[in-house]
């Protein structure tokens, strides 16, 4: 399906729209590189915005995939399309580590995780005051603190 301007009559332009602050070291604040990354940047946005909470949801499904055994190595990739608030696609890549066929996986995924943008700030409780610590070293890796960062949970691996 083809989705052209799907929230209507675009009318709110400049820095009314957007103050143009994000995108500024969108890589070091991931994984510097390894990992696959759509462009989105993360600091500077609210979690309402899908490239910051999104990315969250998928470090939190992929560590809770390989904390269950499913897969050694995985990665969770999602696609939104605006005015849209489930992901148009949910794809899942186990480096060839997995345990059970990848589509079933996905499947598996999607029953035990919810995608719209709301759902995944309350999954996540993602509207506290938690983002200084991402400032530094990244957004990822860090388990010192999982009240603040849930994405490095693996509360969801039974």
């Amino acid at each position: 399906a083809y989705l052209i301007n799907p929230t209507g009559r675009f009318v709110i332009g400049g820095p009314e729209g957007d103050a143009g602050i994000t995108g500024r070291k969108i890589i070091c604040d991931t994984y510097g590189g390894m990992g696959r990354h759509g462009g989105g940047a993360f600091s500077g946005k609210d979690p309402t915005k899908v490239d910051r909470s999104a990315a969250y949801m998928g470090r939190w499904i992929a560590k809770n995939v390989v904390a269950s055994g499913l897969a050694d190595r995985c990665e969770v990739q999602f696609a939104y399309a605006i005015g849209h608030p489930e992901p148009v696609s949910v794809s899942v890549d186990t480096f060839c580590t997995g345990n059970v066929d990848e589509e079933k996986l996905e499947r598996a995924i999607w029953e035990v995780f919810n995608f719209k943008p709301a759902d995944i700030i309350r999954q996540l409780n993602l509207l506290r005051p938690i983002y200084r610590k991402t400032t530094n070293y990244g957004h990822f890796g860090r388990v010192d603190d999982l009240d603040a960062l849930t994405w490095e949970r693996t509360d969801k691996a039974e």
